[in-house]
């Protein structure tokens, strides 16, 4: 019961500070110059299939009914706090266009740089090196948001994203960025 109780009192005094870092990281996008970066939402299973193709949805893994809810919960939260999205890039894959698409709409584009390398992390450097160029890079007073998986979120930023999960990263002047906050689903 101790344990149980002393639990309870570590969520609880960590719950404001949550909720604050989540709003902080709001603000942030609200002012713009900032990016956004999401994992794709909720898309069961691990990796793709083993006849995973590009160019064909049906051979990898897709969005959930919770997945779209999910996706369309995140631009209805983006609309509703008035962000300034200026650009809205996405890994080719399924379930990440899918996402962006749901959530921005005609602004979604497929940027391969974005792309998963879970089954080829030989890919890892060069994609993580253009991940890390495009958010240094971006200089607007508008957001980019940019969608893609765990993998390379965490190759950029060595933290693991749940699904649906966003950073919020500010470009830094010369070079780098800071990870100004999280906003779990």
């Amino acid at each position: 019961m101790p344990v149980a109780l002393a639990l309870l009192l570590l969520f609880a005094m960590a719950w404001p500070q949550a909720l604050l870092a989540s709003e902080d990281a709001w603000q942030a996008l609200r002012h713009g110059g900032t990016v956004a970066l999401f994992r794709h939402a909720r898309a069961p299973g691990t990796g793709d299939p083993a006849d995973f193709r590009l160019e064909d949805c049906a051979t990898q893994r897709n969005l959930s009914t919770e997945g779209r809810t999910q996706a369309q919960a995140i631009g209805a939260a983006f609309r509703s706090r008035q962000i300034p999205v200026e650009r809205v890039l996405s890994s080719r894959w399924c379930r990440a266009l899918e996402t962006a698409r749901l959530a921005f709409g005609a602004l979604a584009e497929p940027f391969p740089p974005l792309d998963s390398f879970f089954s080829g992390q030989e890919q890892e450097p060069a994609r993580t090196e253009a991940l890390r160029r495009t958010v240094q890079e971006w200089r607007s007073n508008g957001v980019l948001v940019l969608v893609t998986h765990q993998v390379n979120i965490t190759a950029l930023t060595r933290i693991f994203p749940g699904e649906g999960e966003m950073l919020v990263l500010r470009p830094k002047p010369g070079a780098g960025f800071d990870v100004v906050g999280r906003v779990k689903p």
